[in-house]
């Protein structure tokens, strides 16, 4: 039995002097080859060229150019030579000496020419004067052309007033200075008479005061009926004056003086003097047009406050809209 014990305690000590092996795991360290390749591949997209108008890159054409031309970074800083030519002649419209901007960073390009000589200098400053000139000289040939239309006009306006054999003598005995400021000054002149709106300050008399006047409101055609089941403030009144129209007033002003004559002529022919004449048949012109100018406002006024909205029924339906339709 001793032997036995023995036998077992050497065989514990066995067991415990045999050291116990653990297993440790470390990470898997990534192969050089791919880590490199990976940068490789980086470093080529960041050093790849990206055009930014046709949006090419350097691998799609080998052999065009290239050019920075701002202060861009990234992928917009790269540009083909010929797509930027391109772009710049559509910026410049047919010009050659327009400034171009890039359109991210807004850095002016810097664009160069060749030298190609003096004379090829001095037509380009020719040509550069005349373009600018162009725009001076034509609006003179205008104004010139305006003039002359009104110095024009001038005289034949004062042949018609006061006679062609009066009015002949009178411009080949008056100053020559005279005659040039006088004349065109005849048609600006009534153009800034035709401006005067005379009759809506007669209207607006009358209906203030004279209107007021028992008698003359039933007299004259100046009463206005409002329906008093409704009131409309002094806001919501038709205006007086009509819209300004630039052609009406021009053809009415330059017109006048025909229209003058024409009347003088008819209503005054027994006057001898054709100055008096014509001046009497504007007056009598311009007298006939305000009253019928100022009885149609007037007539206007009242049928734009005598105006009511009905209702929508099928009786006015019948009776306005399918008799007076409307687009």
């Amino acid at each position: 039995m001793d032997n036995q014990s023995e036998q077992n305690h050497n065989g514990e000590n066995t067991e415990s002097a045999i050291p116990t092996t653990t297993t440790t795991t470390k990470p898997v360290q990534p192969p050089e080859e791919d880590t490199s390749s990976k940068l490789l591949a980086v470093k080529s997209r960041e050093s790849a060229k990206y055009c930014w108008v046709c949006f090419a890159s350097d691998e799609d054409d080998l052999e065009a150019a290239w050019v920075q031309p701002c202060k861009c970074r990234g992928t917009t800083k790269w540009v083909h030579q010929a797509c930027l030519q391109r772009w710049v002649d559509e910026k410049q419209k047919g010009g050659n000496m327009g400034k171009v901007t890039c359109p991210q960073c807004q850095t002016e390009y810097i664009i160069v020419f060749p030298n190609m000589g003096v004379l090829v200098l001095l037509l380009d400053t020719v040509d550069s004067f005349v373009y600018k000139g162009c725009p001076f000289l034509a609006a003179g040939i205008v104004v010139g052309a305006i003039y002359w239309c009104a110095v024009t006009y001038g005289a034949i306006t004062v042949m018609q007033v006061v006679g062609q054999k009066e009015g002949l003598a009178v411009m080949e005995q008056a100053d020559p200075l005279v005659l040039l400021i006088g004349l065109p000054a005849i048609p600006i002149a009534l153009i800034v008479g035709k401006l005067i709106r005379w009759e809506d300050t007669v209207l607006a008399f009358i209906r203030n005061y004279i209107a007021r006047v028992p008698l003359v409101k039933y007299i004259l055609p100046f009463r206005v009926d409002v329906n008093p089941n409704f009131t409309r403030s002094e806001n919501d009144l038709p205006p007086l004056t009509d819209p300004f129209s630039a052609t009406r007033v021009l053809c009415g002003a330059l017109l006048m003086p025909t229209i003058a004559n024409m009347f003088g002529k008819f209503f005054f022919d027994s006057v001898k003097s054709n100055f008096h004449k014509t001046v009497l048949g504007g007056l009598t012109f311009i007298a006939i047009k305000g009253c019928l100018k100022i009885y149609h406002k007037q007539q206007q006024y009242i049928r734009q406050c005598q105006r009511k909205i009905l209702d929508y029924t099928e009786a006015n339906i019948s009776t306005y809209l399918r008799r007076n339709p409307r687009e």
